[in-house]
């Protein structure tokens, strides 16, 4: 076993960052800051990150085949020219609900777009429960809404064959498994694969690794943690140094550093003065495996 190192990439103090995604073409890694309403990439070279301002609270980015990128932002479904810095809505969805957002989304094997939304928070975690959908844009740009009654709809994945689907609701505290059906975009026989402990707090992003084991960031439990989805065990925690880690996915030449977002909205200053790179990106080396690479957007 090679040993686990963590440094702190970006000390940018993202309020929620989120939805870290490697872009290749560019070697460079894509995230978002929700509550600070920006897009933006970290580029290994410059070790700088470039921002780009939305009109509205950004959850999730994904590479689109076409080129450039696809955002959730708010409760659209938007792409987003980034030489151009130019945002284009898609499509709109719970539109009958003004208090709602977008939160983590992802595209799967074949192109589509899943992402699910949650009611706006009071304050972290806290929210009017039942509100949020997860929802799928395909490449025709037509939307299908899976199902409701959604907490606050997070970390997704697929499995290495294509026909599991992972899903978080974070208050149902739950790792979930779908049948998928790849060429549908259908998924069914919901069923829990893991539940969290009490230290391992809210789980939240989530991406897969070429073993088929799924890395899940612990909000409020400061860790990811890796998950045999066949057995329902824990196989190894990595510890942050801080609580709120948001996200996860694998990036760089070969796919074997992992990179995490975390928050520090909700910290005050005596939390902050204790964990003073809250909010900041992560770079994890050593873990001795290696991710997929970010399926774009067919449409």
């Amino acid at each position: 076993m090679s040993s686990v190192r963590i440094e702190c990439i970006a000390s940018e103090g993202f309020g929620i960052g989120e939805s870290p995604v490697w872009d290749e073409k560019e070697g460079a890694l894509l995230c978002v800051d929700i509550t600070g309403r920006k897009v933006c990439r970290w580029s290994p070279l410059t070790q700088r990150v470039q921002a780009i301002a939305v009109d509205a609270p950004v959850s999730s980015v994904a590479l689109r085949k076409s080129g450039d990128y696809v955002i959730t932002l708010g409760t659209r479904f938007a792409a987003l020219k980034w030489k151009e810095q130019l945002v284009t809505t898609i499509t709109h969805v719970d539109k009958d609900k003004p208090n709602n957002r977008f939160n983590d989304g992802k595209v799967d094997p074949a192109g589509r777009y899943f992402a699910g939304t949650m009611a706006e928070e009071i304050r972290p975690a806290v929210l009017e429960r039942h509100q949020g959908s997860l929802y799928t844009l395909f490449s025709d740009l037509s939307v299908v809404k899976h199902f409701d009654q959604v907490d606050i709809s997070n970390g997704l994945d697929w499995s290495l064959d294509h026909k599991t689907f992972f899903y978080i609701d974070s208050l149902s505290y739950s790792v979930d498994a779908f049948d998928y059906d790849l060429q549908t975009g259908k998924i069914g026989n919901r069923r829990s694969i893991y539940r969290l402990e009490k230290e391992e707090s809210i789980p939240d992003g989530m991406c897969i690794d070429t073993d088929g084991k799924l890395w899940v960031a612990c909000y409020d439990g400061g860790r990811v943690i890796r998950l045999d989805p066949e057995t329902g065990k824990r196989l190894q925690t990595v510890k942050l140094p801080v609580d709120k880690t948001t996200s996860c996915c694998f990036g760089g030449k070969d796919y074997s550093e992992m990179y995490v977002t975390s928050a520090s909205s909700g910290m005050d200053e005596e939390w902050l003065s204790r964990q003073p790179q809250a909010g900041g990106v992560f770079k994890i080396t050593g873990l001795g495996v290696k991710g997929v690479p970010p399926y774009p957007f067919a449409g």
